[in-house]
């Protein structure tokens, strides 16, 4: 069952299987959720954190293919989860998923699948169908399980190849929230779980919501902020009258070109009137574009949390050139060739050169294309929420 070959021939006892647009069929052992769902097949890179990956709003659309093999062996709670929203449609693993063995656990990892409507394919060569995502570009793909093992193959054909895909495709509308809140989860430790925000704390943040995960405005409350979080799609007039000290442009899902057409506009006006602004991932990539920048679809992107990441513009900590260890989730990138004089690199990629970092010159605007919030992933660039917040006055 590990084999990746473009068979049609239905294996003994496959009762999952991943259809790509090219005609390719590869099948395993389903799990999780019945039925059918279509995305975009990409790979991430790391060995922890599979529970917040699935629950990333930035992989909506998306099928996510672990590189590491034993995936679900820690189980799931209820603290892990990034967001309620939509996120990954499904997921693609080597080995099958075992009883979980971790004191943190409350269910089993198929059992949390099949109640959030995901579906898994386990018995897959992943490295296979890693080196294939690295040489041929990110697929469009059905991921289909049926516990009787009955597929229209030609049907789930014909609808990947008639999804569009994510290039052009605004998401964050339909993964933002529907409404302004105030935030009110701290950051998170053992024994204690999530801790309370200060209400009365200042500076007050207002986080636009693209697709956020939680642990951002868990860390901007961290680092000493009150956090009021609003939809994607709010008026720089709704924005202004919460009277911010600062404007946090959040990650996402989708096209940032796209996006941006509703975006865009607003932080401009948030940029001609020096509000001091921070974004991440999408919200990095909104940031540039707002700038006049332009952004790029990447071959394979970069989804990961072991991303090598080195500091070169001014004011970065107290070494510059300084490399950081960062989680990464991105299809879209800044275009570096891009940048206007108003722009400066501050991160780049030492995986590809791509851009992770610009600061708009002579205003408190900054972005960086990784997360610095982990979860999962190293925690070498918490300085960039103290560093935004603590710039707020």
């Amino acid at each position: 069952m590990a084999d990746t070959a473009s068979s049609r021939a239905q294996p003994t006892g496959a009762t999952g299987v991943l259809v790509l647009a090219d005609g390719s069929v590869i099948w395993g052992r389903g799990f999780g959720a019945a039925g059918e769902n279509v995305g975009e097949v990409c790979f991430n890179t790391a060995m922890t954190g599979y529970q917040e990956v699935m629950t990333d709003p930035s992989y909506a659309a998306q099928i996510v293919t672990f590189t590491f093999p034993h995936i679900g062996n820690v189980g799931t709670n209820g603290e892990d989860i990034e967001s309620q929203v939509e996120s990954a449609v499904g997921c693609v693993v080597r080995e099958d998923v075992t009883e979980p063995s971790n004191f943190r656990s409350a269910e089993r990892f198929t059992e949390w699948m099949t109640a959030n409507g995901k579906i898994g394919l386990a018995g897959v060569d992943t490295r296979a169908l890693t080196r294939r995502i690295r040489l041929s570009g990110a697929p469009n793909a059905v991921i289909a399980h049926s516990p009787s093992g009955t597929f229209d193959i030609p049907e789930l054909i014909k609808r990947a190849q008639d999804w569009a895909g994510l290039e052009g495709m605004d998401l964050a509308s339909r993964v933002s929230r529907d409404a302004q809140e105030s935030w009110e989860g701290g950051y998170w430790r053992l024994g204690h779980g999530y801790g309370r925000a200060a209400f009365d704390a200042t500076p007050h943040v207002v986080a636009i919501d693209y697709g956020a995960k939680d642990n951002i405005f868990r860390n901007l409350v961290r680092a000493g902020a009150k956090v009021t979080v609003v939809p994607a799609q709010t008026s720089l007039v709704d924005i202004l009258a919460l009277s911010p000290d600062g404007v946090f442009l959040s990650n996402g899902p989708g096209d940032p070109a796209a996006t941006g057409e509703f975006a865009v506009p607003v932080i401009k006006a948030l940029l001609e009137r020096d509000m001091p602004l921070f974004g991440i991932c999408l919200g990095h990539q909104m940031l540039a574009l707002a700038a006049g920048a332009k952004t790029v679809k990447m071959h394979q992107g970069h989804r990961g949390a072991n991303h090598p990441v080195q500091r070169v513009g001014e004011g970065w900590g107290e070494t510059l050139e300084l490399v950081e260890i960062t989680s990464m989730n991105h299809g879209f990138a800044v275009d570096a060739d891009s940048l206007p004089d108003t722009l400066e690199q501050t991160h780049v990629s030492l995986f590809d050169g791509s851009n992770c970092g610009i600061a708009v010159k002579g205003k408190n605007a900054f972005g960086v294309q990784y997360h610095p919030e982990a979860s999962p992933g190293p925690q070498d660039s918490f300085y960039l929420f103290e560093k935004f917040v603590g710039g707020l006055g």
